[in-house]
């Protein structure tokens, strides 16, 4: 549970923008399980532009072809401190944080000359080479980038051009690199849709991996999550988790790849539908938004404390059935109790009788008790606790 600055800053998050999520999240999300706080790609260069990419971008390193943070952004990293400075911040408080990172070296670095695989190039962004891992020096490439980031403080790597496709050797490297440094990192994977007869290698090399290409703020895109999270709940459990990309909720776009400055554009009702497919389907709740500008309704989607309890503590959660725009999936609270999701992802309300089977059921959202005969309006969800 965590904010990642990709929705709302792109490529050109700064750290007082950092900073003022960081504060928001301890002020009002904390006290409900979140705490990470993740800087997005590109966060060496200093020039980075709104709406994508700059093309093989002059990025700043050390003279170990290590990636540091631009300082005209990150003031704080002056004078070789690199990220220290801003983590030391966010743990103080009680917090933890994240990075970005590409797959391999800088193409400008110059170890590339060693350890490059110069035929392998990210096919959206062509800051690196791949690492080849056959030739000396790889796998030390990767154990020292790891070692920068513990010292700094990271506790969460994000490493994109990895899942698809299958980068295998580089994501053993990073993880074996984590292992030892000692310092427990978590490790994403990205970008997506993961290829599922690969599921046991993600399980064994990461925490979390993406299982969508990048969700925005479009009906379509939750759409195609349903099916996504049916094939993949089976694999979802501790330490290895299936992740159905970050909450475009609240507001987003500010300086984005994607869009312009906007609250979210999915409804109300769409958003709900979000949170519930989320967190009956476990998957990593990654907050898109610019927590301090959002909205009291935004705020309320990730305070929920008795819907965050079904994403945090539910188990064996599946699908039951999927009825034309009727679906419906069910896990099971830690005490026994029983979580229940419907949804219609049709244009009309649905006014479907549910036989639940259950003991006193209440609406998670609303904290109302549920009868039998409940209503779902059109691309929107109910979500139903009970013992």
């Amino acid at each position: 549970m965590g904010w990642n600055s990709w929705d709302s800053y792109g490529t050109t998050v700064t750290e007082a923008e950092v900073k003022a999520n960081a504060d928001a999240m301890a002020a009002k999300l904390k006290s409900h399980g979140w705490q990470y706080i993740v800087v997005d790609i590109q966060w060496s260069d200093a020039q980075a532009k709104a709406h994508g990419y700059r093309p093989n971008a002059e990025l700043t390193m050390d003279g170990q072809g290590r990636l540091t943070p631009a300082v005209n952004r990150f003031p704080s990293a002056a004078g070789g401190k690199g990220f220290g400075p801003l983590a030391a911040y966010i743990h103080g408080k009680g917090l933890k944080f994240g990075i970005h990172i590409m797959r391999g070296v800088p193409r400008r670095a110059p170890v590339a000359a060693q350890i490059a695989d110069t035929s392998s190039i990210c096919r959206w962004n062509s800051d690196m080479y791949g690492v080849d891992m056959s030739k000396p020096g790889g796998q030390e490439y990767y154990d020292s980038i790891v070692r920068l980031y513990a010292g700094w403080g990271v506790d969460y790597i994000k490493a994109d051009d990895m899942a698809i496709p299958l980068h295998a050797a580089e994501i053993e490297a990073l993880h074996k690199a984590i292992v030892k440094s000692g310092r427990p990192i978590v490790l994403s994977l990205s970008p997506g849709p993961a290829d599922i007869a690969k599921a046991d290698f993600y399980a064994a090399n990461a925490n979390l991996w993406r299982v969508s290409g990048d969700l925005w703020d479009r009906w379509q895109d939750v759409l195609k999550t349903f099916g996504l999270m049916e094939k993949w709940s089976k694999y979802s459990k501790p330490g290895g988790w299936p992740d159905a990309d970050m909450l475009p909720l609240g507001h987003i776009g500010l300086r984005a790849e994607r869009g312009n400055d906007r609250m979210s554009l999915l409804t109300r009702d769409e958003q709900q539908t979000l949170m519930t497919l989320w967190c009956i389907t476990r998957s990593p709740l990654m907050m898109g938004g610019d927590l301090p500008t959002s909205d009291a309704f935004t705020l309320s989607l990730l305070t929920n404390d008795e819907v965050l309890a079904v994403n945090q503590k539910g188990t064996n959660a599946h699908q039951i059935t999927a009825n034309g725009g009727e679906i419906v999936w069910e896990s099971e609270g830690p005490a026994g109790e029983k979580y229940v999701a419907l949804f219609n992802t049709g244009e009309q309300p649905a006014p479907a009788h549910f036989d639940l089977k259950l003991s006193k059921p209440r609406d998670l959202w609303t904290g109302q008790p549920v009868g039998p005969d409940m209503p779902v309006p059109a691309h929107g969800a109910r979500l139903i606790g009970a013992r």
